[in-house]
């Protein structure tokens, strides 16, 4: 809270004080302490001034951790902070290089380090896991308001979220009690102002909903030039057929042993309307609420009554 302009007065006018909004249209997600109001003079009743009366500039910050699985250099994770910068304070913790389809892994058994390139700007020689745990567990005396990831260079669509470290950063960031949103660019190629925009605007619209208290949002955005008109699709998440064999290419290493490499995932399976992939297909952003309780509940009590006929 910065006070500044300290005079005598009356009291503080505010006409946004009541709700907690912010310039950008968002309601504070905890009332009162996370988002910016931009010069606004607040209404404080005389009751908690005494005879003190202060009129102020009141600056309230949203606090976002940012990561990804493309490295702290790459260009989706540029392009996010820039735009989420506007409103928010914003740290960025990301892996050295590369380190996409790193799912959930954590690493063990060997030490990571930390490294600062500028103000708020780290690398970790680990996954994007990693990188989100030490940021909520040590590296900074901070505590985000939202943990966002991406923007991944392709799509995380349908399966591919169980592969995914730009997802699986955002569900660490979900297990340490945090709204949390990953971001995916579902194009080959392509500028990532644009979908920047978007991904900021979805911030400002969803960052306090009651769904991310049990849900990770994951957006998958299409191919966007800065003049496309943009659609949001609340989505499910698709499913992919088997990839096969011929995904698989085989190679021979310097020394004549035999190397493979894993290529392209299999095509859409589950890719009807409804779905992720039928979204993006359409031109539109789509919105999936996904969680990581993986039990079907549905099956528990069908699967008690064959234990009890077995027991």
């Amino acid at each position: 809270l910065i006070l500044s302009s300290i005079v005598s007065g009356v009291g503080l006018r505010c006409t946004l004080a009541a709700q907690n909004v912010c310039a950008c249209g968002l309601r504070s997600h905890h009332a009162g302490r996370n988002l910016l109001l931009e010069s606004m003079a607040c209404e404080i009743p005389k009751a908690w001034l005494g005879k003190v009366v202060v009129k102020q500039i009141i600056t309230i910050i949203m606090k976002i951790l940012i990561s990804n699985d493309d490295g702290w250099q790459a260009p989706g994770i540029v392009a996010l902070a820039e735009a989420v910068q506007s409103f928010a304070a914003i740290k960025v913790v990301a892996p050295d290089s590369n380190r996409s389809a790193a799912s959930n892994s954590l690493t063990l058994v060997n030490p990571i380090r930390a490294t600062q390139h500028k103000p708020d700007w780290y690398s970790v020689n680990g996954t994007p896991v990693d990188c989100v745990n030490l940021a909520l567990n040590g590296l900074f005396d901070w505590t985000p308001d939202l943990v966002i990831t991406g923007i991944n260079a392709g799509p995380n669509l349908g399966d591919d979220v169980l592969y995914s470290g730009t997802v699986a950063a955002a569900t660490e960031g979900f297990f340490h009690g945090f709204p949390a949103m990953a971001f995916s660019l579902a194009a080959a190629s392509g500028d990532f102002a644009k979908p920047a925009q978007v991904a900021a605007e979805v911030i400002r619209r969803c960052c306090d909903s009651p769904l991310l208290k049990d849900n990770i949002l994951s957006i998958n955005m299409p191919h966007l030039d800065a003049s496309d008109a943009v659609t949001l699709s609340a989505t499910r998440l698709g499913r992919r057929g088997r990839s096969g064999s011929s995904s698989i290419h085989h190679s021979t290493d310097p020394r004549g042993e035999k190397i493979y490499w894993i290529g392209q995932v299999g095509d859409p399976k589950d890719a009807g309307e409804g779905t992720d992939f039928h979204a993006v297909h359409s031109g539109e952003v789509s919105v999936t609420p996904i969680t990581p309780d993986m039990t079907a509940h549905d099956r528990i009590a069908s699967l008690s009554q064959i234990l009890r006929a077995v027991s």
